[in-house]
C-alpha cells in the first residue's frame, strides 16, 4: 500500500474514532447524569458540577420507606420470570413446528403471523382489555403473564430460521431409535439451540420488565403495580418534585437489565446471527 493510501486511511479510521467518540458521549452522558443524580442531596436533578459535592444514599432508602418499592420489584420479577419461561418454550415450539412439519395452511399462517407482527402491540389494547375484563382478570399478574406469552409466537421466524440449519439426519437418526416429536425436540433441538434461547430468554425477560403501556392499563391498586409503573406514578403524585428518589428507581430498575446484558452479550449475538444462514 502506498504511502498516500496509509495516510488517507489513518485520517478515515481516525474520523471515525471521532465520530464514535462523540455518539458514545451523547448517549451515555443522560445516563450517567441521572446515575450521579440518584446521589446527590436535595430534589433537583440541576447542578452546577457534573459530580455531587457530597455523596449520599438517602434516596436509595426512601425508596423503600415512602415507596412500595419493594413489591413492585418483586412483582415485576415475578412477572418477567414466569413470561420468560412461557414466552421461549412458545415461540420455539411453534418455530420447531414451522421448521419440521408440512401441513396445510402452513404458509398461510406463517404470512398471518409475520404481517400481524409487523403491527405495534399497543394497536390490540383495546381488544386486549375487554378479553381480560370479560375474564376478570384486570389487576392481577396473570393477564400480563398471559399477555406478554401469547405475543412471543409472532418471533418465530428466527427460531424458525435457526431451527432450519440444524441438519434432519440427527432427527432422523433419533426417529429411527423410536424417538417421538417431543422426545426429537427436547434432546436433540434444545441442546443444539443454546445461543437462540439466551438471546429469546434475554429479550424476553427485558421486554417483560420493561413493559409500562399493557401495565397500566391492567394495573389498578399500588400494591399490584410493576416497577415501571410505579415510577411513572411516583412523578405524577404528590412526590413529583422528588426527581433524585426518582432517579434512584431509575438505577435500580436498570441495574439488573445491564448486568444481564453484560453477562449474555455473546450470546446474544450468536443467538440474533443464528437463523440467518438459511430461512
Amino acid at each position: 500500500m502506498s504511502s498516500s493510501g496509509k495516510a488517507k486511511r489513518l485520517l478515515w479510521l481516525t474520523i471515525s474514532h471521532i465520530i464514535l467518540i462523540l455518539v458514545a458521549i451523547f448517549a451515555l452522558y443522560p445516563a450517567l447524569w441521572v446515575v450521579l443524580s440518584s446521589f446527590r442531596p436535595g430534589t433537583s436533578l440541576y447542578s452546577e458540577t457534573i459530580l455531587p459535592r457530597i455523596w449520599t444514599l438517602d434516596h436509595y432508602r426512601e425508596l423503600f420507606t415512602k415507596f412500595p418499592f419493594g413489591q413492585w420489584y418483586i412483582n415485576t420479577l415475578k412477572i418477567a420470570i414466569i413470561s420468560t419461561v412461557f414466552s421461549t418454550l412458545f415461540v420455539l415450539l411453534s418455530g420447531y413446528a414451522f421448521s419440521r412439519f408440512r401441513f396445510r395452511g402452513r404458509k398461510g399462517i406463517m404470512t398471518g403471523l409475520f404481517v400481524i407482527g409487523m403491527f405495534p402491540s399497543f394497536m390490540s389494547m383495546i381488544a386486549v382489555y375487554i378479553l381480560l375484563l370479560n375474564m376478570n382478570l384486570l389487576n392481577t399478574h396473570s393477564a400480563l403473564i398471559m399477555v406478554y406469552s401469547a405475543g412471543a409466537i409472532m418471533g418465530y421466524l428466527l427460531v424458525k430460521g435457526y431451527f432450519d440449519t440444524i441438519p434432519k439426519s440427527l432427527e432422523e437418526s433419533a426417529r429411527l431409535d423410536g424417538a417421538g416429536n417431543f422426545r426429537v425436540f427436547f434432546s436433540i433441538f434444545l441442546p443444539l439451540s443454546r445461543p437462540i434461547i439466551v438471546f429469546l430468554s434475554v429479550t424476553s425477560f427485558a421486554g417483560a420488565f420493561n413493559d409500562f403501556i399493557f401495565a397500566q392499563m391492567v394495573l389498578r391498586t399500588q400494591e399490584k403495580q410493576t416497577l415501571a409503573v410505579g415510577l411513572y406514578n411516583m412523578v405524577n403524585a404528590a412526590f413529583a418534585t422528588q426527581f433524585t428518589i426518582f432517579a434512584a428507581g431509575c438505577v435500580l430498575v436498570a441495574l439488573p437489565i445491564t448486568i444481564l446484558f453484560m453477562f449474555m452479550q455473546r450470546f446474544l449475538v450468536e443467538g440474533l446471527t443464528a437463523g440467518a444462514e438459511k430461512g
